[in-house]
């Protein structure tokens, strides 16, 4: 028989997000229990190096995680390695089944479960990750100073990437498979303005050449089919994220590319004891410093909620 457990706030996710809320809900003594999910800590597991992690000179993400776990057991968090399968926000308490079978009663959540980044599909790409292959500008720019690196995408986010990385390297080539942008017209006047820009159009990566970090990229021409090699120094990929919100599509608001909605200056979601925090509901910054930052607020978001009722919170219009 399925072992049936209660906690009042349940923490799906174990990221810098997920941490955060449980060392502020533990210190609330409100007892919270996290399960840490796929991959435990997060996105930060597979990157190498952080130096914009405040106190920290120079951290590896790995170690910076590992703190993380262990400062959320030290004050009182139960940390269950396991995956939620499903949730039912539709009961009071709400009720979480996890993989192992458990099932999860839950006065209050915090959905953590963050996004990750679309990738190219490339063998070369992953052996090169965290080694001249990025999908940060601002988490690894400073890495490429002086550097010609590559951007990949035709959106916003793949222009903002290539403006950023001007700051930091000699050149910035931005490759799009079409010849036009998707980004709008004011990021599009920027990227012209910019002189150490230059636009590769109707092009893919094929491949990413070097053997311990990046020393170049294979292009094929979108068009005609040939392939030529170009000399970069590093390889950042922006052609878009996926929020992991399959487990509550359906029942929380979510905007037209999945994230999770929640209320101004707030982590409280459409339904009232259900909040959101860290990538899961934040397409702009995406950085472990805010994540943080909002798996603070919705610990006490969610002490509130339990102290006073939904009235104290404010929701997410349905």
């Amino acid at each position: 028989m399925a072992e049936v457990r209660h906690t009042k706030i349940l923490i799906i996710g174990s990221g810098p997000a997920g941490y955060t809320a449980a060392v502020y809900a533990a210190r609330a003594a409100l007892s919270p229990v996290l399960v840490a999910g796929l991959q435990p800590g997060g996105q930060l597991v597979i990157t190498t190096e952080v130096e914009n992690w405040p106190g920290e000179t120079t951290i590896m993400g790995p170690e910076l995680m590992l703190k993380m776990e262990a400062q959320a057991r030290a004050v009182g968090t139960e940390i269950i390695f396991d995956i939620i399968a499903s949730v039912d926000l539709s009961r009071r308490p709400f009720v979480a089944v996890a993989d192992s079978g458990t099932i999860w009663h839950a006065d209050t959540i915090v959905i953590a479960t963050g996004a990750s980044a679309r990738w190219l599909g490339l063998d070369s790409e992953t052996r090169l990750r965290g080694k001249g292959v990025s999908a940060c500008a601002t988490c690894d720019g400073f890495f490429f100073r002086g550097k010609h690196v590559a951007v990949v995408g035709g959106g916003n986010t793949a222009v903002e990437e290539a403006l950023f990385l001007t700051n930091f390297a000699s050149k910035v080539s931005l490759i799009h498979r079409r010849s036009e942008l998707r980004a709008d017209k004011v990021n599009q006047a920027r990227l012209v303005a910019n002189a150490k820009i230059e636009m590769i159009w109707n092009a893919e990566v094929a491949d990413v050449t070097g053997a311990d970090g990046v020393e170049g990229i294979v292009l094929t021409d979108t068009l005609t089919g040939a392939s030529r090699p170009l000399a970069v120094d590093g390889l950042f990929v922006a052609i878009g994220h996926d929020p992991a919100t399959a487990l509550v599509n359906g029942q929380l608001v979510m905007d037209s590319e999945g994230y999770i909605v929640t209320a101004p200056d707030s982590t409280a979601t459409s339904i009232a004891g259900v909040f959101a925090a860290g990538d899961v509901r934040d397409k702009i910054y995406r950085q472990a410093v805010t994540a943080a930052g909002m798996g603070c607020m919705a610990a006490l978001e969610a002490e509130r909620y339990l102290a006073h009722g939904a009235a104290h919170v404010e929701q997410v219009a349905a």
